[in-house]
C-alpha cells in the first residue's frame, strides 16, 4: 500500500481535470453507473464537529474509493483546520488496499467546492454579476473563488455570524461585507456554507428569479433554508436519496410541501439542461455524494508515479486507470 502526503497530493493536482471528472461523476450517477456505500455519520456536541464515511465505485472502474472526513467547527479559534480525513483506493478486482490519500481533508474540500460550482453553472440566470456567499469558513473562501473564476461574478457579498472572519474573508476576496437582508437583495446567485441548524434564509427574504446553491445541510439535524422557501422553488438535488433523507429538502418533503418526484438530480440536469424561467427561485442541494470522492481520489491515483508502486498488480491496477 501506497501512503500518499498532502504535499504529494498537491503535487500532482490538475485542479481543471478534478473538476471535469466530478461532473462527469455526477452525469454517470444520474445514469445509474455508479454504486454507493450508505452514509456513515458521528455526530459530536461539545466540541460540535462530525465525521462522514462514504463510498463509491463507478461501473468498468479498475477501483474503488472510501472516505473518512471530519469537520470541527471550532478548530479556527483555535489555530487548527476544521477538516480532516483521508480516502482509501481499493482495486475493485482483488481487494487490495492500494493507496491511502492522506489528503487532511483537501480533497474533501476541493470536491465539495467543486460541486458547488457546477451546480451553479446549471442553475445561474444568464446575465448573473453578483455573488453572495453565506458563511466566512474554508467553503465559504472556495465557493467564492472557483465560481467567480467558472462565472465571471463582477462582486462577491458576504455575511456570517462572525462579523471579524466575515471582514478578513471578504477583504482577501475583494469582496464586500454586508447584512444578509442586503445580500439576498442584491446577490443574483447566493451559496450557504454553514453548519446551521436552524433556517438562515426564509421564504419572505428571497425575491423571485435567485438562484442558491445549499452546501451546508450534509447531514440530519442541519438546515440552512427555511421549508416555505423550497416550496417556492425549482429544486435540484445532487443524490435524491441523500437530499430527502438529510438534506435542505427533507424538511420541505417531510412537511407535506415539496414533492419528492418533482426533484431533479444534478446529473440529469447536466445531461439535458433545463431553460428556468427568468423569475423562478432554482435551489440546488448539495449533500456530498460519493461518486465526488472517487473521482477525484481517481484524479491524484492516475497522476502517481507508477514506480512508486511495488507489486505486478498494483502495477496493473495503476495503468487501468491511466
Amino acid at each position: 500500500m501506497r501512503l500518499v502526503t498532502r504535499s504529494e497530493i498537491e503535487a500532482v493536482f490538475d485542479a481543471d481535470a478534478a473538476l471535469a471528472a466530478v461532473e462527469s461523476g455526477f452525469r454517470r450517477f444520474s445514469a445509474g453507473e455508479a454504486q454507493l456505500t450508505a452514509v456513515g455519520q458521528l455526530s459530536f456536541a461539545d466540541p460540535p464537529g462530525d465525521c462522514h464515511v462514504k463510498g463509491a465505485h463507478l461501473a468498468g472502474d479498475d477501483v474503488f474509493v472510501i472516505k473518512v472526513a471530519t469537520s470541527f467547527y471550532r478548530n479556527p479559534d483555535a489555530g487548527l483546520p476544521s477538516s480532516n480525513g483521508f480516502m482509501v483506493v481499493i482495486s475493485a478486482r482483488t481487494g487490495e488496499v492500494l493507496a491511502l490519500l492522506r489528503d487532511e481533508g483537501l480533497l474533501t474540500d476541493q470536491r465539495t467546492a467543486m460541486a458547488g460550482a457546477i451546480a451553479a453553472r446549471a442553475i445561474a440566470k444568464p446575465g448573473s454579476s453578483t455573488l453572495g456567499i453565506v458563511g466566512a469558513g474554508t467553503q465559504a473562501r472556495l465557493q467564492a473563488q472557483l465560481i467567480s473564476r467558472l462565472l465571471g461574478m463582477k462582486s462577491i457579498l458576504f455575511w456570517g455570524r462572525n462579523p471579524e472572519r466575515v471582514a478578513v474573508l471578504a477583504a482577501k476576496q475583494g469582496g464586500r461585507s454586508v447584512d444578509l437582508v442586503y445580500l439576498c437583495d442584491h446577490a443574483d446567485l447566493i451559496v450557504t456554507t454553514t453548519p446551521a441548524t436552524e433556517p438562515l434564509l426564509t421564504a419572505e427574504m428571497i425575491r423571485a428569479g435567485t438562484r442558491i446553491v445549499a452546501v451546508g445541510a450534509d447531514s440530519p439535524g442541519k438546515q440552512e433554508l427555511e421549508a416555505a422557501l423550497l416550496a417556492r422553488a425549482r429544486i435540484v438535488v445532487d443524490s435524491r436519496a441523500q437530499c430527502v433523507h438529510h438534506g435542505d429538502t427533507g424538511w420541505a418533503v417531510r412537511a407535506g410541501l415539496v414533492d419528492e418526484a418533482s426533484l431533479i438530480e444534478l446529473g440529469a440536469l447536466l445531461a439535458k439542461p433545463v431553460e428556468f424561467d427568468a423569475e423562478d427561485i432554482v435551489i440546488a442541494d448539495l449533500t456530498g455524494v460519493g461518486i465526488q470522492d472517487a473521482e477525484i481520489a481517481k484524479s491524484i491515483w492516475s497522476r502517481l508515479p507508477p514506480a512508486v508502486f511495488q507489486s505486478e498488480v498494483f502495477q496493473s491496477d495503476w495503468r487501468g486507470m491511466s
